[in-house]
């Protein structure tokens, strides 16, 4: 019932985010981590999974909603590989809000799977191993494309990443909220944004050169 309640909370943010001038929306749906639940758990959220796809795609596509997924899918039964593609494809042309539903992801699973592309490349005399840098290694990773997350938002009290985006949420603003990915609502999305539209990014810099790279 927690998970059901869940995906609807993720239809109402999903409805609500090009109204707050959202682009990408990134949903955390299902971790490495969480195979390691019990077995009747993990089986019900996959059943779930794929009856949201099936039933959601039409919906996607009349709002001009991509969905892209990110992360590991070779673990995911067959048929749930076969609808994420499928979704993916039927949803290209999307312009709307680009939604990236990460399943199957850890963050360090990413930065390992980046890690053994460079060197297969190096090791092929592809790249020279002094020419690796930030850019060439974010364009290995998962998320490549699409940016940088500018706010993540970390529901139902936890204070912690959770193996989520490590080398994308370097310079992501934080926001924490106690209430419960359920019950999340539209109105809470609306909260988070204008905290963050009241922060000041300085990504290193000193408030003063923000204000004259603005024209302050």
């Amino acid at each position: 019932m927690g998970h059901r309640a869940g995906l609807d909370a993720a239809k109402n943010v999903i409805r609500e985010a090009p109204k707050c001038g959202i682009e990408i929306l990134s949903l955390f749906a299902f971790s490495s981590e969480n195979w390691l639940r019990p077995r009747a758990e993990v089986k019900s959220l996959l059943s779930l999974f794929a009856e949201a796809l099936e039933r959601e795609i039409e919906t996607l596509i009349k709002n001009e909603i991509r969905i892209t997924f990110i992360g590991n899918r070779s673990s995911f039964p067959r048929n749930l590989q076969g609808l994420m593609a499928e979704a993916e494809r039927k949803s290209a042309t999307g312009r709307r809000l680009v939604l990236l539903v990460v399943v199957g992801y850890g963050g360090r699973w990413d930065i390992c799977q980046a890690c053994r592309i460079l060197a297969k490349k190096a090791q092929a005399g592809l790249l020279a191993p002094e020419a690796i840098d930030e850019r060439t290694f974010e364009e290995s990773l998962t998320t490549s494309g699409f940016g940088a997350p500018d706010l993540l938002i970390r529901t139902g009290g936890e204070r912690r990443l959770s193996n989520f985006l490590l080398w994308d949420l370097a310079y992501s603003e934080l926001y924490f909220s106690d209430i419960l990915w359920p019950d999340f609502t539209a109105t809470y999305l609306q909260e988070a944004v204008e905290d963050y539209r009241g922060r000041q990014r300085r990504f290193g810099r000193t408030p003063r050169q923000i204000q004259v790279l603005h024209g302050g």
